[in-house]
C-alpha cells in the first residue's frame, strides 16, 4: 500500500474508535501511538499490510524488547496492534488476522516493599513522646499497621466508632461499607494519650468527631499522613519506599505469615473479593518452603 494509505487507514482507525467503540481521547492517543510504531516498522521491513504474517508480527514484537521496552508496555502496545488489525479485518482490507497468535508477555505482579516487626517498631519508636504532635504521629502509624487501614480510613476514623473496652473500631470503608476491625492493645495504648491531647485543641465545627485532627482542631489530609510516615523513615533510616499502604500491607503479610486465615484478613482489610487479598498479602519464599515441609503430610517424620 502507498503511504497515502497507510495515512487513510490510521484516520479512519481513529475515527472508528472514537465514534464506534466511544473511548476516550487519552486512550485513542494511546492506541495511535502503538500503532504508529508498527506503521515505522513496516515501513522499515518494506511489507505490505495486506500481506504481513504472524512472523512478521512475532519479528515486531522481537523488536520492541531488543529496545529495552518493558513487559507492561509491550503487553499495551500489542493490545493496540490486535484492536488495529481487527478494525482492518471488518474493513475487509486484509483476509485473515495475523495477529491473533501473537501471545502477550506475562506481567509479574510488582509488590509493594513489606517492613519487618523491628523495622515496624524503630518506626513507632522514632516519635518524640514529650511533644503532643509526636504523640499523635505516634499514635497514626501503631493504628495503621495493627489495624491494616486504609489512608483514607485514617483520616476518616470517627472518636464515636471507637470501642475500646470490646477491642474493636468501626471502620468506613470503600463506597461508605462499614466493618468491624480488631484493635490491638498496643494501638489502644498509644491512642489514650493522644485524646487526652486532644481535649486542650480549639476544634472546628464539624470536626468534633473526626478522631485524629492537625493544630488547628481540623481533619488530616491524606498528604499530611504519607509527610509523617517520610520523615519517621528518614528519622529511622528505613530507605524502602514505604507509604501509608506500606503499613497496610505489612500488616496483612505478618497476619499471614502468623498463620491467619486468609478470609479473616479479607474481612479486616473490607476487601470484597479473596482475590484481592490474594494479591495484598504476601509470602517470601523461604517462608513458604518452611511452612511447607513443616506441614506438609509427606515431610513428616513417620514413627
Amino acid at each position: 500500500m502507498a503511504l497515502v494509505d497507510t495515512d487513510n487507514l490510521l484516520k479512519r482507525f481513529s475515527r472508528y474508535l472514537r465514534l464506534e467503540r466511544g473511548l476516550s481521547e487519552n486512550t485513542i492517543a494511546g492506541y495511535m501511538s502503538d500503532v504508529e510504531k508498527l506503521v515505522d516498522f513496516i515501513d522499515s521491513e518494506n511489507l505490505d499490510w495486506r500481506t504481513v504474517t504472524g512472523a512478521d508480527l512475532h519479528q515486531f514484537v522481537a523488536t520492541l524488547q531488543d529496545l529495552g521496552i518493558g513487559a507492561r508496555s509491550q503487553a499495551r502496545i500489542i493490545s493496540g496492534i490486535k484492536s488495529f488489525f481487527n478494525f482492518l479485518r471488518m474493513e475487509k482490507c486484509i483476509d485473515t488476522n495475523p495477529s491473533e497468535l501473537i501471545e502477550t508477555p506475562k506481567l509479574g505482579m510488582k509488590l509493594p516493599d513489606v517492613l519487618t516487626v523491628e523495622e515496624v517498631d524503630e518506626l513507632v519508636n522514632s516519635f518524640d513522646l514529650s511533644k503532643p504532635e509526636e504523640r499523635r504521629n505516634r499514635a497514626i502509624v501503631e493504628t495503621l499497621y495493627s489495624c491494616g487501614l486504609r489512608v483514607s480510613e485514617l483520616v476518616g476514623l470517627r472518636m464515636s466508632n471507637l470501642y475500646f473496652n470490646d477491642g474493636y473500631i468501626i471502620v468506613e470503608g470503600k463506597g461508605k461499607k462499614q466493618r468491624l476491625v480488631p484493635i490491638s492493645e498496643k494501638a489502644i495504648k498509644e491512642i489514650r494519650p493522644y485524646i487526652d491531647d486532644r481535649l486542650s485543641l480549639d476544634i472546628k465545627r464539624g470536626n468534633e468527631n473526626i478522631l485524629f485532627l492537625n493544630r488547628r482542631g481540623t481533619q488530616l489530609t491524606r498528604v499530611m499522613i504519607f509527610y509523617i510516615i517520610k520523615r519517621a523513615c528518614e528519622r529511622c533510616g528505613i530507605r524502602k519506599k514505604v507509604s501509608p499502604h506500606t503499613l497496610r500491607h505489612t500488616f496483612a503479610t505478618h497476619l499471614l505469615e502468623g498463620g491467619a486465615n486468609l478470609r479473616a484478613i479479607q474481612q479486616m482489610l473490607g476487601h470484597e473479593s479473596i482475590t484481592t487479598t490474594e494479591i495484598y498479602t504476601h509470602l517470601d519464599r523461604q517462608f513458604l518452603r518452611q511452612e511447607i515441609l513443616q506441614h506438609h503430610p509427606r515431610n513428616k517424620k513417620t514413627l
